[in-house]
């Protein structure tokens, strides 16, 4: 296997992953995923930024038998699909030292149980010499674990971004050759993993300014040649300001909620909000993830199972307590059979948002024209709402 060139003596040493449909144990791709790591040989030494997942060594070292041995190893995240074939590298090259911020030595320690000794960390700002070639690190924290950075090669004005600018897409090509595909697929990503470190990455975006860039080679996903492209993406992803949308995630099992659902969204539609259905009982998370990033308002509704939420609405409100997008209102619909606790329990899940309530629609079986008119008057609130703050 041949090391696919980027540019002069910086190659793609990673692995493209077409069948992974799952992260984490919750994410799907489907759009697979890569696992991008950069091989740079200087006049004096020759460096590993970043490796691959563990179930992808192999294609790794195929590409490093091609190429002469390295004497420093850079890891940018201890995140395993990046950092989980570190102990066969640190092996292969046993002068090799490897290089991480400070945050990140303990935790490569800890999580691959590497010698301490064959760490060496560097601070933000530090540059490296190759010879004929300068490294700086650059420190990312909480893009998206406490302890990553970047790397930026001056001489060629590429910037390794790791996870920072990544996205979960396959393809055979090493650089952005659709636009619009990898866009989609770069907000699902940011949407998924990013969206909880909007203040961070917004800190991380101005500290980036001052860096001439004409390529951003992340560590998911293709390459940026215009990097200017994903730059603008990401400074509209983590402004404050929402846009004109409501996300109406609800389950509902014998069409009660469905009702004041559908009755909603029309009445938002007829007001000039755009709204958008996820069916819990067989959303895309991911897709939901996305229309979180920009929605102003995020409506849950569900029936009561055993006087709780409905899991599957539970979860949806753990997930989006989780996301932490930048919504200013929430609220809720609700159908019960007897009694509940919903209310409470959904004022529980959503304790990480920063978001005003709005009092919950309540009703006993099927909804009746009160209750309709009370989704009517909902509906309303929240268009008024938007108009107040300039949405539309």
């Amino acid at each position: 296997m041949k090391p696919r060139p980027l540019i002069d003596d910086v190659y793609a040493v990673g692995a493209v992953d077409w069948d992974r449909r799952l992260f984490d144990a919750l994410i799907p791709l489907p759009d697979g995923t890569s696992y991008n790591a950069y091989y740079i040989r200087g006049s004096e030494k020759n460096v590993l930024i970043d490796a691959v997942d563990p179930a992808k060594a192999d294609v790794l070292m195929a590409y490093l038998d091609e190429l002469p041995p390295v004497d420093i190893v850079i890891a940018h995240h201890a995140e395993q699909d990046h950092s989980g074939t570190l102990p066969m590298i640190l092996a292969r090259y046993p002068k090799a030292r490897l290089l991480c911020s400070p945050k990140a030595k303990s935790i490569l320690i800890d999580h691959l149980a590497l010698d301490p000794e064959r760490i060496t960390t560097v601070e933000d700002n530090e540059t490296l010499s190759l010879g004929d070639k300068i490294l700086q690190f650059v420190h990312t924290p909480w893009v998206h674990w406490p302890e990553t950075m970047c790397t930026y090669l001056k001489d060629y004005k590429i910037l390794f971004s790791c996870d920072f600018f990544g996205s979960h897409l396959a393809q055979s090509g090493l650089f952005v050759n659709d636009e619009e595909r990898t866009y989609e697929s770069a907000k699902r990503y940011f949407a998924e993993i990013m969206m909880p470190f909007r203040t961070a990455i917004q800190k991380n975006l101005d500290r980036l300014r001052d860096l001439p860039i004409d390529m951003i080679a992340p560590s998911h996903g293709p390459i940026h040649r215009r990097p200017q492209t994903i730059l603008l993406a990401y400074r509209d992803w983590v402004k404050d300001t929402p846009k004109n949308g409501v996300v109406v995630v609800y389950i509902s099992m014998h069409g009660s909620t469905e009702k004041a659902v559908e009755r909603l969204v029309e009445g938002l539609d007829a007001r000039g909000v755009t709204a958008c259905r996820f069916n819990m009982a067989d959303a895309d998370i991911g897709q939901l993830a996305v229309r979180l990033v920009d929605a102003a308002t995020v409506i849950l509704a569900g029936p009561a199972v055993h006087a709780g939420l409905h899991p599957r609405l539970a979860f949806a409100a753990i997930l989006a307590n989780a996301l932490r997008p930048k919504a200013r209102l929430a609220g809720f619909i609700g159908s019960y059979g007897w009694g509940h606790k919903m209310v409470e329990q959904l004022t529980a899940f959503l304790s990480n948002l920063k978001v005003e309530i709005l009092p919950p629609i309540l009703f006993k079986g099927l909804p009746k024209e009160s209750d309709l008119a009370a989704v009517d008057a909902l509906a309303a609130t929240i268009a008024d709402r938007h108009k107040s703050w300039g949405l539309f």
